[in-house]
């Protein structure tokens, strides 16, 4: 397989970066560059490339313009590359499309080309093109997320705001809500509420919880990639590894 591959990025370095990964795979046979939107849809249309590594945020024609003037269906191949907006990342999961977080690391990167191939080989092109149009379609029309959660007990109900909630840990059948000194049980699977949450607000980092991400003070890298999260009630928790790269995100600055 020969590819012929195109970096459409507004960042000097970051195409740099990509070149320079995208240089060490012999089945790589030719990179393009594109330093803004305009130019990613002139390429898309006049080189043909197998593969797109498109930047989501570009000045003025950002990478989903440069999707729907193109057009899903005539779009090629195409692995999204993103900073930590976790809408965002939480869209391109849901829609099982293939992203790179920046920075990018060697490690996700190979992973993302190796996928990337194994698309182009087995030509699911169709498949993509209901995966991108359906990643387009949840962007435009976002999840409203819940404000408030009703938790009855002792016979009355009681309203939590969900801004008051410094973290929420798996019980069985049921979530405990940590609101300062006070916790609250709520009757439903950790899954479900995780689904009604802001993923701007909320961060699942571990099979059992949830934590409100503007409640953490620090975080403490621990052993086997995993995290000690201090939040500012003073509270201790500790991350699963599975979820190294999305507490990493917190860590860096958009700048």
């Amino acid at each position: 397989m020969r590819l012929n591959v195109l970096i459409a990025d507004d960042e000097p370095l970051a195409r740099e970066g990509l070149r320079m990964l995208l240089s060490k795979d012999p089945d790589v046979s030719a990179i393009h560059e594109a330093k803004n939107g305009r130019e990613a849809v002139t390429a898309i249309r006049e080189r043909r490339p197998d593969l797109v590594f498109l930047d989501v945020q570009m000045p003025e024609t950002d990478g989903f313009a440069v999707v729907r003037e193109v057009g899903v269906s005539r779009m090629p191949a195409t692995v999204f590359v993103t900073a930590h907006d976790r809408y965002a990342i939480s869209a391109f999961e849901i829609n099982a499309i293939d992203y790179l977080l920046k920075p990018v690391t060697e490690a996700r990167f190979a992973q993302a080309l190796e996928r990337a191939k194994a698309r182009l080989g087995s030509k699911e092109t169709g498949d993509a093109s209901r995966q991108i149009l359906s990643l387009l379609e949840t962007l435009a029309s976002p999840q409203r997320f819940l404000e408030r959660l009703a938790v009855r007990s002792a016979g009355k109900t009681v309203f939590v705001d969900v801004k008051d909630v410094d973290w929420i840990a798996a019980a069985e059948n049921y979530v405990e809500l940590h609101c300062g000194k006070a916790s609250h049980l709520l009757h439903v699977a950790m899954n479900t509420l995780e689904k009604s949450l802001d993923p701007e607000m909320f961060l699942r980092v571990h099979r059992s919880t949830i934590v409100n991400v503007k409640r953490i003070q620090s975080l403490q890298p621990a052993a086997h990639g995993e995290y000690v999260i201090t939040l500012r009630t003073g509270a201790e928790l500790q991350s699963g590894r599975t979820y190294h790269e999305k507490l990493k995100v917190l860590s860096i600055n958009p700048f």
